[in-house]
C-alpha cells in the first residue's frame, strides 16, 4: 500500500493493499518474530495513558488545589470581564489620550503661522545673529580611517542635560533644539531666516508641556530642512555622515500632501549611459522613499516602447514590500535603442486612467527622468490631460550634458508640474523630495479645510522612544503678496509623538488572562498595538507596518473583522480559529471573542481578544493584614528549602519598584520595597499586589497537601510546579530550581499559555533545532515538562486561574516506556520470552528494540520519548531529523496537518546584491586652475560636489570604478521576511496501520493518539536499508526565498484598506507659473574647501568608503 506523497489528505487502500498488510502483520519474521497486531499496540496505548494520568492525578494536585481555592473562597471574588464595556472605556481612554495631543498640536501650528507672517525678511541676516542650540555641534563623527573629524565652528548655545526617564535620554526642558541636514548649508539666508522666526516656538513647547507633562517630543519639521524639536537634547547620530533629513520622515510625508498615484517614468534610450543611468537608478529608488501606504505607484522603463520595470502590471501601494520590488528590479535597468517620450506618456496616462484597480485617488503625477530630448509630445497631452490637467507632470533633467532641456520645462508647466536638474548624485535627495512642495499648494489655497490632524503608521522614533506614532498638522505660509495674493506654499509640517508603551498603559493585561489581548488597526489594517507587534530591528527609515492579518494566522473570519474595524463599525464574533504558540514552534486550534470599536476622533480602531475561560477572572481582597504577612513570608528565601523555589512575574507592582531580568535580583528588590509600603499602598497596583500575595499562599497550601507528602523519585519525577495568573510560579524542590528555564512570568511562558488552551496534559519536550548536536544527557538530567490548566467552577462562572505540572527525567522515563510499550508484565524479567520460528510471538519496544522503533511524538512533530537509546540525545528534534522517512509517512496519512506562514519583522544578514547596469565613469576631481579661482568655489558646480561627496559616504560604491549595484545602502543587518512552517495533529481517525511501500525497504507503522495528552504513539518497523527516500520535512525557520512570498500575485488580490477621506488635488486659484528651476543653496567656501580635500584624498588612494547609517 503506497502512502501518499504530495498531500496531506486521506487516500484510500486498494484492495490488494488491505490483504498486503494483513499478510505482513501475520506472518513472522525469520527471527520468529511478527509486527505487533494492532489490539496489542490499542493495549500497550493504554497503559501509557494510565501510567500518565496516574502520575498527574498524585502530583498534579489538579483536584486539590480545586479544593484549595473553594476553601479560600472568602479572599477573593470572581469578577468579569464584559468585553464591549472593556473596549468602550478603553477607546475612550485612548481618544481623551490623543485628544490632549491635538490641542498642543493645534496651538503650535497656529502658533507657527503667525510668527512666520509677522516676521521681517533679513537679506543680510548672518549666523552670529542667531541664537540657538545645535543638536549636531556636540555629535563626533568618525572619518572612513577611524580618525576624528575636525568639528566645524559652531555659534551653538552651551546647555545642559539632565536624565530623564520619559524621553529615555538627556534632556533640557528651557530650550528647543535644532537640527539641519548635513546636505543643507546652515549659513544661507533662506536658512538663517527659518531659524530666526522659528526661535518663536520655543515658548509655545513650553507653554505646552506645562499644560500637559505627559507630552514627548514637540518637532516642527520645516519645508526648507530645518527641524526644531522640544525639548532639546544632542542629535543620535551614526558614526558616520548623518543625512537625517525632517522631509523625508514618514510623518512628514504624510503631513505634507494628500495621497498620490504616481507613475514613474525612466528614459533608457542608448544616450542613457554610464554615471546617467545610475544617477537616475538612485533618483527612483529615492523617489520611492518619499512615498508612504497612502499611496499608489508603479515604474516603467521606455526607449521605443514602454514596459514596466516589475511584474507589476498597475498600480500598487506603495508599501515596504512592493517598494523592494521595485528599487531590486529598477537595478535591472539597461540603456538601449532610441528616445519615444510618446511611448512612456501614453503608458503613464493609461496607468492613471485604469479605474478597475484600488488607487489613492486623489494627486495624480507622471515622474519622467531623461537625459533630454527635442520632443514636447503635445499631443499626448491634448488627448489625455487637457484642458482639465488632472494630471501634473514632473520632469528631471539627469546628467551632465548639453541638451536643451526647453521641452522639458515646458512638459512640467504645461502641465501643472515642475522641471529639476539633477547633474550629480547629490542633487538627488533635494530634487526627488521638492515636488511635495507643489503637490502642498491645494492644501494651502483650502485654508482652514485642509488643517486636519492625521495619526500616523508606527515607526521607530529617530531619537530613542522606540516605538511611537505621530500627530500631524501642516503649518501654512499665510503671508501675502503686492497684488494680495495668497502665498501657496506650505512652510513645513508640526507634529507631536506619542510612545507606544503610553497608549499600551490604557490597555486591560492581566485581568484578561495569559491568552487575551487588546489590538488596534488604523485604515490600512496596520497594527498599531497588538503583541505581535515586536519589530527587530531599531532605526528602521521605514514606517513599522504589520497587517493584522500577518500579525495572527489570516482566516475569512479574520478577515471580515478587519473590515469591519477600517469601515468604522462596532461588533463582536464568537469564532474558532488557529493560533501559534509563544514559542512558534505549535499550532492550537481554539475558541476566541473577538470584540471591536473605532477609537473616534482617530483613524484608529480597537478591538479585543478574549478566550471563553478568561470571561471572568479572580481579584484578591486580603483584607486581613495579618494574612497578608503569613502570606508574604512565603515569599522570603528562607522559606524555599521547605515550601519549594518561588518565581514572581516582572510585572509593575508599584512604582518604586525597580525591575530587573534577574528573578532573583526581581524577588530582593520586591521584598525590601514591601518592607516599606503595604499591599494597599497608593504608589502600588493593588490588584496585582493582593493577587500576587493571595496566590503565594494557595500554592504554599498545595505544597503542604500533596507535594511534602509524596516522593518524587518513585515516579521518576524532578520536580513539580505550579504557576497562577497571579504570577506565582512555585517549583518543588527548592533544588530543581537550578535548572527551571521557564518564563518567571506565567503570561509569556509557551507551556502555560498552551495548557490553558487544550485539555488534557501537554506535554514540551526541551526544543532542540535541526542544527544542535544533542542533548547533554552523561553531564545533564533533562527534564519533559507535563501541564494541564485548572478549571474552576464557582457560582456557575468557569475560570482557570493555573496551571500545574510535573518534570519527568528522560532517562529514567524511556525506560519506563519501554516497559509499558512491550508484552512484559512486572512478574516478568527481561530476557525471560523465549520465541522460535515455531512458536512465533509478537514485537515489543523492550525486547525488541533493535528491530522495532518506538516513540512519542508531540503535536508539533518534536520527539518526546524513544526506545531507541541513541535517540535520547535527539528529544526534542523535529521528528523529521530524526527519522525523516517515517515522519513524511505520518504527514502522508493525515496524522499531521502543515502551516506555513511568513514573519515580516525578522531580521537577517545583508545578502550580496548582484552587479548589473553601467558602472560610474569616476569622479569628478577639479583641476588646480579650478582649485585656485574663486567663481568655481562659489559655483553650483562646487556644492554640487560636495553634495556629491557626501552622498559618497552614503553610496560608497560611487568612490570606485568597479561595477556595483547602485542600491548598496547598507552593510548592516536589514529587515527580512522569514519562512515559519508548523505541523498540528489533522482530524484524523485516533489509531492507523500502514506500510511505507519502498519496495524491499518497505516498513510497516502503527500510530494511535494518546487520550488526554498531545502525544502521538507510533511504532514502526526499523528500516532494512537506506535506499528508500523520501522528501525530508523542514519545520526550521528559514529566511524567504526573493519574491516568496509573491507580491506579483499579492497585488492582484488586494488587501481592504481605506485611505483618508479628504482629498486636496485642486484648487482653481493655484498660481502654477512657477514651474521649474535647478539651484539649490549658496555654499559655504570654508565648508567647500575642507570637504574637497578629503574629496581629492578619497579619490586618489581609491579607499572605499562605509556607507552611512540611515534613521
Amino acid at each position: 500500500m503506497a502512502a501518499p506523497t504530495g498531500s496531506a489528505a486521506p487516500v484510500a487502500p486498494a484492495l490488494c493493499g488491505h490483504l498486503a498488510l494483513l499478510l505482513l502483520l501475520a506472518a513472522p519474521a525469520a527471527h520468529g518474530y511478527s509486527f505487533p497486531q494492532q489490539h496489542t499496540m490499542q493495549y500497550w496505548a493504554r497503559r501509557l495513558e494510565q501510567e500518565i494520568d496516574g502520575v498527574m492525578r498524585i502530583f498534579g494536585g489538579v483536584q486539590q488545589l480545586r479544593g484549595i481555592y473553594n476553601e479560600n473562597r472568602n479572599l477573593f471574588e470572581v469578577k468579569e470581564n464584559v468585553p464591549r464595556k472593556l473596549v468602550e472605556k478603553v477607546a475612550g481612554d485612548i481618544e481623551s489620550l490623543l485628544a490632549k495631543k491635538v490641542r498642543a498640536l493645534k496651538r503650535l501650528a497656529n502658533a507657527a503661522e503667525k510668527f512666520q507672517k509677522a516676521h521681517h525678511w533679513q537679506d543680510n541676516i548672518r549666523e552670529e545673529d542667531i541664537e540657538y542650540y545645535d543638536s549636531k555641534a556636540d555629535t563626533e563623527y568618525d572619518d572612513p580611517d577611524g580618525e576624528e573629524i575636525e568639528r566645524e565652528k559652531s555659534n551653538s548655545l552651551k546647555l545642559e542635560f539632565t536624565d530623564d526617564a520619559n524621553f529615555k535620554t538627556k534632556v533640557n526642558y528651557s530650550y528647543a533644539a535644532v537640527q539641519i541636514p548635513t546636505d543643507i548649508y546652515k549659513g544661507s539666508t533662506v536658512i538663517l531666516n527659518e531659524l530666526n522666526w522659528t526661535q518663536a516656538l520655543e515658548d509655545v513647547f513650553i507653554e505646552n508641556r506645562k499644560e500637559d507633562p505627559s507630552l514627548l517630543w514637540q518637532v516642527f519639521g520645516s519645508a526648507t530642512g530645518v527641524t526644531r524639536y522640544y525639548p532639546a537634547t544632542p542629535w543620535r547620530a551614526p558614526n558616520k555622515i548623518d543625512l537625517y533629513d525632517v522631509r523625508r520622515r514618514p510623518w512628514y510625508i504624510q503631513g505634507a500632501s494628500s495621497p498620490k498615484d504616481m507613475v514613474i517614468i525612466v528614459d533608457v534610450s542608448g544616450s542613457v549611459s554610464g554615471l546617467t543611468l545610475k544617477l537616475m537608478k538612485t533618483s527612483v529608488y529615492e523617489m520611492l522613499d518619499t512615498l508612504s501606504d497612502d499611496d499608489y505607484v508603479n515604474v516603467a522603463s521606455f526607449n521605443e516602447k514602454a514596459k514596466p520595470v516589475s511584474c507589476f502590471k498597475h498600480l500598487v501601494q506603495a508599501n515596504i514590500r512592493n517598494k523592494k520590488v521595485f528599487k531590486e528590479d529598477v537595478q535591472g535597468m539597461v540603456a538601449k535603442g532610441t528616445t519615444d517620450y510618446k511611448a512612456g506618456f501614453e503608458y503613464a496616462f493609461d496607468q492613471l486612467q485604469n479605474s478597475n484597480i484600488t488607487r489613492a485617488n486623489c494627486n495624480k503625477m507622471i515622474m519622467m527622468f531623461t537625459d533630454g530630448g527635442e520632443d514636447r509630445v503635445q499631443d499626448v497631452f491634448e488627448k489625455y490631460n487637457w484642458p482639465n490637467k488632472t494630471v501634473r507632470v514632473f520632469t528631471f533633467s539627469v546628467g551632465q550634458h548639453n541638451y536643451d532641456v526647453t521641452p522639458l520645462q515646458w512638459m512640467a508647466c504645461a502641465n501643472k508640474g515642475y522641471y529639476f536638474e539633477i547633474p550629480s548624485i547629490g542633487a538627488i535627495r533635494i530634487n526627488t523630495q521638492e515636488y511635495l512642495d507643489v503637490l502642498g499648494r491645494p492644501m494651502v489655497l483650502a485654508g482652514n479645510r485642509a488643517k486636519q490632524v492625521q495619526w500616523t503608521n508606527v515607526y521607530q522614533d529617530a531619537l530613542g522612544l522606540g516605538l511611537v506614532v505621530t500627530g500631524t498638522l501642516p503649518v501654512f505660509n499665510l503671508t501675502e503678496d503686492s497684488s494680495d495674493r495668497k502665498n501657496q506654499l506650505i512652510l513645513g509640517v508640526m507634529g507631536i509623538d506619542v510612545a507606544l508603551n503610553d497608549i499600551k498603559r490604557l490597555t486591560p493585561r492581566y485581568n484578561l488572562g495569559a491568552n487575551g489581548y487588546v489590538f488596534a488597526i488604523d485604515l490600512n489594517g496596520y497594527v498599531l498595538l497588538h503583541p505581535n507587534l515586536q519589530p527587530q530591528i531599531i532605526n528602521f527609515r521605514e514606517p513599522v507596518t504589520l497587517d493584522f492579518l500577518d500579525a495572527e494566522l489570516e482566516d475569512e473570519n479574520k478577515e471580515e473583522i478587519r473590515r469591519s474595524m477600517i469601515d468604522g463599525n462596532d461588533g463582536q464574533r464568537f469564532i474558532k480559529t488557529l493560533i501559534k504558540s509563544l514559542d512558534e514552534q505549535y499550532i492550537d486550534e481554539v475558541f476566541r471573542t473577538y470584540t471591536w470599536a473605532p477609537i473616534k476622533s482617530t483613524n484608529y480602531s480597537l478591538g479585543l481578544v478574549l478566550p471563553p475561560y478568561s470571561t471572568y477572572y479572580i481579584q484578591a481582597n486580603l483584607s486581613d493584614q495579618i494574612l497578608q504577612v503569613k502570606y508574604f513570608e512565603y515569599l522570603l528565601p528562607n522559606s524555599f528549602e521547605s515550601e519549594g523555589h518561588v518565581f514572581i512575574a516582572p510585572r509593575e507592582y508599584c512604582k518604586d519598584l525597580d525591575l530587573s531580568d534577574n528573578n532573583t535580583e526581581f524577588l530582593e528588590n520586591f521584598i525590601a520595597l514591601m518592607e516599606k509600603v503595604t499591599p494597599d499602598s497608593k504608589q502600588c497596583d493593588n490588584f496585582l499586589l493582593h493577587n500576587l500575595i493571595l496566590d503565594t499562599g494557595i500554592t504554599q497550601q498545595l505544597v503542604e497537601r500533596v507535594w511534602k507528602d509524596q516522593d518524587l523519585n518513585t515516579y521518576s519525577l524532578l520536580a513539580v510546579f505550579a504557576a497562577t495568573d497571579g504570577g506565582i510560579t512555585r517549583v518543588f524542590p527548592n533544588k530543581a530550581a537550578d535548572d527551571w528555564e521557564e518564563e518567571p512570568e506565567p503570561f509569556n511562558a509557551s507551556f502555560y499559555r498552551r495548557s490553558l488552551d487544550n485539555k488534557g496534559y501537554i506535554f514540551k519536550p526541551p526544543y532542540q533545532d535541526a542544527g544542535y548536536r544533542g542533548l547533554d544527557l552523561e553531564n545533564n538530567t533533562i527534564g519533559i515538562l507535563v501541564s494541564t490548566a485548572v478549571e474552576l467552577s464557582i457560582g456557575g462562572k468557569t475560570l482557570k486561574p493555573a496551571v500545574v505540572g510535573v518534570k519527568l527525567d528522560l532517562e529514567a522515563w524511556a525506560e519506563k516506556f519501554k516497559v509499558l510499550a512491550s508484552n512484559r508484565t512486572d512478574r516478568d524479567q527481561l530476557g525471560a520470552r523465549q520465541c522460535d520460528p515455531s512458536t512465533s510471538c509478537e514485537m515489543d519496544c523492550e525486547a525488541n528494540n533493535k528491530d522495532l522503533i518506538c516513540v512519542l511524538i508531540d503535536d508539533g512533530g518534536f520527539l518526546v520519548l524513544s526506545n531507541q537509546e541513541d535517540h535520547w540525545y535527539q528529544v526534542g528534534k523535529f521528528f523529521s531529523e530524526v527519522d525523516a522517512n517515517l515522519m513524511s509517512a505520518l504527514y502522508n496519512n493525515s496524522f499531521y496537518a502543515r502551516k506555513e506562514s511568513y514573519d515580516f519583522q525578522s531580521v537577517c544578514a545583508p545578502e550580496a546584491q548582484s552587479n548589473t547596469g553601467a558602472a560610474p565613469r569616476g569622479v569628478f576631481v577639479p583641476t588646480v586652475a579650478d582649485l585656485l579661482n574663486l567663481a568655481w568655489w562659489t559655483s553650483a558646480a562646487a556644492w554640487s560636489l560636495f553634495q556629491q561627496f557626501l552622498y559618497g559616504l552614503t553610496y560608497s560604491s560611487w568612490f570606485q570604478t568597479e561595477e556595483v549595484a547602485g542600491d548598496s545602502m547598507e552593510a548592516r543587518e536589514t529587515s527580512c521576511i522569514m519562512k515559519q512552517t508548523q505541523y498540528y495533529f489533522s482530524t484524523v481517525n485516533a489509531t492507523y496501520n500502514a506500510i511505507i511501500d519502498c519496495g524491499n525497504c518497505s516498513r510497516l507503522f502503527h500510530a494511535q493518539r494518546l487520550a488526554n495528552t498531545n502525544l502521538l504513539f507510533v511504532v514502526a518497523d526499523k528500516p532494512l536499508c537506506s535506499q528508500c527516500e523520501s522528501v525530508k520535512l523542514l519545520q526550521a525557520e528559514v529566511r524567504a526565498p526573493p519574491r516568496d512570498p509573491n507580491q506579483c500575485e499579492l497585488v492582484d488580490r488586494p488587501r481592504y484598506r481605506k485611505g483618508p477621506h479628504i482629498c486636496f488635488d485642486y484648487n482653481a486659484t493655484e498660481d502654477t507659473s512657477d514651474c521649474g528651476r535647478g539651484a539649490s543653496f549658496a555654499p559655504s567656501l570654508g565648508v567647500l574647501l575642507s570637504l574637497q580635500l578629503l574629496l581629492l584624498y578619497s579619490s586618489a588612494s581609491r579607499h572605499p568608503l562605509p556607507p552611512a547609517a540611515c534613521l
